[in-house]
């Protein structure tokens, strides 16, 4: 019988660390992204500040290394388990290590995140620096009441202002995208309609779908809204003539022969053809229009490219997402014989520790405990934060250095050469899981002499060969292309001939993986590539 009990039990598991947790979630992001993290930390971090360059009022790490051990515990009740703790953090693998322990880890080690130039460059900091002989201002400040009332949830500053409701954000002013929906709407606004017909008409609006088809049968629409088939057909027709053109159809064929009524050509050798001979309008079957419209070549040649000016998806527009802006992180050139990695800090703020709330982690009758553990721990999580920035930017750069040795043919002379290469190989080069080189190429992309690439392009698949080398699957997809490129249009080549081809070039596929490829490509078949006289 099932009862309720308590059981203690020992078991040995892996967690992730806070501190884990944030290189791990750094090293994902892309600059534009890690930008945001980085101004979301300054604004909740009081210690952490924005480097300038030449500025000297930054808290050395010496300085702060003294503050904080004066805050130690010399004899702590639980000092065998925080030995224990560091022993297997200093025997663990390459990837735990760079996690820099505890809060009292040597703060000396850490490295700093100073003012740079917009490339990975770092600033060192200077050891002992020379006391300002000016009065220090914030020796007049009251730090301890500062954080008594800053520490209270209640307590709010009083240069802080309360947004008026009535006032605009400005968010209000920026453009959004208009949806199909708004622009039919905005245009049956201004339409002089019956109450009746106008709500058949929204109806119809409502129905549509992200193309701008009607996929509804008319009747089970005229069902579902309560109203006579007869007045959804009638709404359905000035739904039609609304702009764009082709709006409302419930086919293809009724998409172009909108479009040709909006030029009043219903009376064209160009609508009969799309109402009578839609299936034979792929542009390789002149011979039989000509026999069955009965017309010369000439005539046929005219409408065929005139139906081509129709769109079949005339709402694509207002479906369609916007074009994302996309900024290199990495530039790789050359630069004499060497190849060059760059990465760019350009935008991202550079961060630094704000020396005037060193006062407060001093041993003194104004500053309670609560206030010194509190500035320790701001302290030790904008250490944390630009030790984890600073090992981001060494592991791309490791990824990105075999990538620049691995693929030196692609970056020297084009996408034809690029090379096999897989996650895992890179991961056991540079001594990492795989996991994390996955991460240090999501979202990133790099500038290169061949145009600019999003990092994980460079990973692809190997296609054996007949003498055991191995060509990447992006340079066979790109021969296939190649290939079908230059054959007869009147004579196109099976996927057999193309196997054989591609094996005469050294390349050992099937013709089903022959196929799968041509489908990737959207490479319509033989028959269908055919062109006929």
């Amino acid at each position: 019988m099932l009862s309720p009990r308590l059981q203690l039990k020992v078991a040995q598991k892996q967690i992730l660390t806070p501190s884990l947790v944030q290189m791990v979630t750094l090293l994902q992001l892309n600059r534009l992204e890690l930008r945001e993290l980085i101004e979301q930390e300054l604004t909740e971090n009081p210690v952490l500040e924005e480097g300038v360059a030449g500025d000297d009022g930054e808290l050395t790490q010496q300085e702060l290394q003294t503050l904080l051990e004066g805050e130690r515990d010399a004899n702590p009740s639980d000092q065998s388990i925080l030995d224990a703790l560091h022993g297997d953090a200093r025997n663990g693998d390459g990837d735990s290590s760079i996690e820099g322990g505890g809060p009292d880890a040597d703060i000396g080690d850490l490295p700093h995140n100073g003012a740079s130039n917009g490339a990975d460059t770092l600033s060192n900091v200077s050891g002992d620096e020379e006391a300002s002989p000016a009065a220090d201002p914030f020796e007049e400040i009251d730090f301890g009441e500062f954080f008594n009332e800053y520490l209270d949830p209640g307590y709010r500053t009083t240069g802080q202002e309360i947004p008026d409701a009535d006032n605009p954000t400005f968010e209000a002013f920026l453009s959004s995208p208009v949806s199909l929906s708004d622009h039919l709407h905005q245009q049956l606004s201004v339409e002089v309609l019956s109450d009746e017909l106008r709500a058949a008409a929204e109806a119809v609006i409502g129905n549509l779908d992200e193309t701008g088809y009607l996929r509804v049968p008319l009747e089970e629409l005229a069902r579902s809204e309560q109203i006579s088939p007869e007045l959804a057909e009638e709404g359905l027709r000035v739904v039609q003539l609304l702009d764009p053109s082709g709006v409302a159809a419930r086919d293809l064929k009724e998409c172009l022969l909108l479009q040709l009524a909006d030029r009043a050509m219903e009376d064209s050798l160009a609508w009969r053809m799309v109402e009578e001979h839609l299936e034979l309008l792929d542009g390789r079957h002149a011979k039989e229009l000509c026999r069955a419209l009965k017309a010369q070549p000439e005539e046929v040649a005219e409408a065929l490219a005139l139906i081509r000016t129709l769109d079949p998806m005339p709402c694509s527009r207002f479906s369609g997402s916007n074009a994302q802006v996309v900024e290199p992180e990495i530039f790789i050139f050359k630069d004499g014989d060497r190849w060059v990695i760059e990465l760019s800090d350009e935008g991202v703020p550079q961060l630094r520790l704000n020396r005037g709330y060193r006062h407060l982690l001093e041993r003194n009758d104004s500053n309670d405990r609560e206030v010194r553990n509190y500035v320790k721990e701001r302290y030790h999580s904008a250490f944390q934060l630009i030790k984890n920035i600073e090992q981001r930017k060494q592991t791309i750069l490791k990824v990105c250095q075999c990538v620049v040795d691995r693929q030196a043919e692609f970056l020297e002379h084009g996408p034809d050469l690029l090379l096999p290469m897989m996650i895992k190989e890179i991961a056991e080069e540079i001594g990492v899981h795989p996991s994390t080189v996955s991460r240090a190429v999501s979202n990133k992309y790099c500038h290169t002499p061949q145009g600019t690439y999003e990092l994980r392009f460079f990973f692809t698949e190997a296609v054996q060969g007949f003498a055991g080398n191995t060509t990447s699957l992006f340079a066979v997809k790109r021969l296939v292309k190649k290939i079908i490129d230059e054959e007869d249009p009147k004579k196109p080549l099976t996927d057999e001939q193309i196997m054989e081809k591609l094996r005469s070039e050294g390349v050992d596929v099937t013709r089903r993986t022959v196929a799968k490829y041509r489908e990737d490509l959207r490479i319509p078949s033989t028959h269908q590539r055919r062109v006929r006289d």
